[in-house]
């Protein structure tokens, strides 16, 4: 195994040289133009406190080479419609509605003036079909309202969208969503959406209504999210894109991966495909990853394609945004800096979300540019590090994306990666996933991380913080995944009932949470909150009550007396 890591080192090393080769060129080729939509978004996690971000600044965003913000679900101003000219019994005067709406409204003029002042455009997403209450109940469209095809529904949706515009103007586009509901902070609307999933029904009559509304009598952007809706299957999104006649406002957004963000899972079946422009969603703060916790490149795999792709994909099939870029069909980026999933952890320094991010944008302004001298471009610019030092840095980011496809999965990607997210461990599924490859790549991570750790304390930081920032979020990495070992191994000692090398793992997981936990008091200034052993929100079988069980099966014999 210690070939196959040092083999593996070897290539980032070489790869991180030819980053430094390239920085002085810019670009490998002659330089085209930007990407059309440049998209930033920070996703509060709905019904909890919403992040404080130096990503909610637009000012940040437009330094880092953005040119719209999307503002999350409960900031859109779809909810912020007063309806008067409609029906004023909608939104009496003196309801608790209108006292709720006038101050959204006052929260949205701020962040107009915001945009405005930075200059960036406005976006913000939109859960559909969502409508008022009072509305609702007074047309009595409990059952329709979730249809676009239904007369009715056709009527109050035309006119949400047409008020949305007319009464906030500076709002450049809607990027619209109907895979999921959330209401958590929507408390005085219905929201509801039939058949997400047919075209006929549902997908095409819907498009049409907010094309028709938004891109052509205003001349505005509509980007419709495919999430959970014709995403995956690649006849549904063609019937789609050949019943949408095209307009130049109008983009279909698509995840980089087929379903959540998770590694290993596949590139996106319809990116490249049909007759509209698209924008590729990517996640900057992993959510079944740390969410900035610890290092975790992945700008590097989105836009040259990740190292499973190249050992699960045919050669020549699309498996990354510059991959798609070359289909003539990638009309922008959307990032999400900060977001998605529940809960934690929660960060106190972004710098590994702002590496994502960064090169991100930053690459979207560019296409023809290499991903490897934009990250050169970071590691001088933004980090001050020298020449020496970037190559370092480079090593240890790709090294994350490397460790980080181990750790969870396997790079074949057979074991599912569900059993870890937000701030919880669950029980793996193993199954038929291959021990001997699974075991051996799961402590070629806890290698790579120690190599990770290395370079986080070779490295000549700007400043005591950032140093302190690095070397901690390093370690929290390696601790984290030392435990994800643990766990995976426990789980083939116990499909063996092998009690000596069950016991022996259980030692070693004990030992990893003491090592981990003890970060919070060493680094308390700087260091993310920890993962819960005993969390349970959305993990099925946490690993800590699976272990404990197992602590009594395998523990040996009392002795008689």
């Amino acid at each position: 195994m210690g070939n196959i890591f040092e083999n593996r080192v070897s290539r980032v090393i070489v790869s991180a040289m030819a980053a430094v080769s390239l920085a002085g060129c810019g670009t490998t080729t002659a330089q085209k133009e930007r990407l059309k939509l440049i998209l930033d978004m920070v996703h509060h996690n709905p019904g909890e406190k919403r992040y404080d971000s130096r990503y909610n600044n637009p000012e940040i965003l437009k330094k880092m080479g953005y040119d719209g913000k999307v503002y999350f679900l409960f900031d859109s101003p779809t909810l912020a419609v007063d309806w008067d000219k409609v029906d004023p019994a909608i939104c009496p005067a003196g309801s608790k509605y209108r006292k709720w709406l006038e101050e959204r409204r006052k929260s949205l003029k701020n962040n107009f003036d915001a945009c405005e002042k930075a200059g960036i455009k406005v976006f913000a997403m939109s859960d559909l079909i969502l409508l008022p209450k009072n509305l609702v109940d007074k047309e009595r469209m409990k059952e329709c309202m979730g249809d676009p095809s239904d007369p009715k529904t056709e009527k109050y949706l035309r006119l949400l969208i047409g008020q949305t515009f007319d009464q906030f103007p500076r709002l450049e586009g809607l990027v619209v969503r109907i895979g999921e509901t959330y209401l958590h902070g929507a408390p005085f609307f219905y929201g509801k959406i039939k058949d997400k999933k047919n075209p006929r029904k549902t997908i095409i009559p819907l498009i049409n209504i907010l094309r028709d509304e938004i891109c052509v009598k205003r001349g505005k952007t509509l980007v419709f999210r495919t999430w959970m809706s014709f995403d995956t299957n690649a006849k549904t999104y063609k019937q789609v894109s050949d019943a949408i006649e095209p307009h130049e406002k109008l983009f279909f957004s698509v995840k980089y991966c087929e379903g959540d963000f998770h590694r290993s899972h596949p590139f996106s079946k319809v990116l490249g495909t049909g007759r509209h422009q698209q924008i590729a969603e990517v996640q900057c703060a992993r959510e079944y990853e740390g969410k900035g916790a610890y290092p975790n490149y992945i700008a590097n795999g989105v836009i040259e394609g990740f190292e499973e792709y190249r050992i699960s994909m045919p050669k020549n099939a699309v498996k990354s945004l510059r991959d798609v870029w070359k289909t003539g069909k990638l009309g922008g980026v959307w990032t999400w800096t900060r977001g998605g999933g529940w809960c934690g952890p929660y960060i106190k320094n972004e710098m590994w979300c702002d590496l994502n991010a960064w090169v991100m944008a930053r690459w979207a302004n560019d296409p023809e540019a290499s991903e490897k001298s934009i990250f050169h471009r970071y590691a001088t610019e933004q980090l001050g590090l020298d020449e020496k030092d970037a190559v370092k840095f480079r090593e240890l980011a790709l090294l994350s994306a490397d460790a980080v496809i181990r750790g969870v999965t396997t790079t074949r990607g057979e074991m599912s990666t569900w059993w870890t997210r937000d701030q919880g461990i669950g029980w793996p599924r193993i199954g038929s996933v291959d021990e001997k490859r699974n075991l051996e790549e799961k402590d070629e991570s806890v290698k790579m991380w120690e190599r990770i750790v290395e370079l986080a304390k070779e490295i000549k930081w700007k400043d005591e913080t950032t140093k302190e920032v690095a070397v901690s979020s390093c370690l929290y990495g390696l601790n984290l995944y030392k435990i994800y070992r643990a766990v995976v191994r426990i789980a083939y000692a116990d499909k063996r009932n092998d009690a000596v090398e069950a016991s022996k793992w259980i030692s070693e997981y004990d030992k990893s949470w003491e090592d981990y936990k003890k970060l919070r008091g060493q680094y308390p200034n700087v260091l993310a909150t920890l993962y819960e052993q005993r969390y349970k929100r959305f993990i099925r079988d946490p690993a800590d009550a699976k272990i404990n069980r197992l602590r009594k099966k395998y523990a040996p014999p009392k002795q008689r007396p």
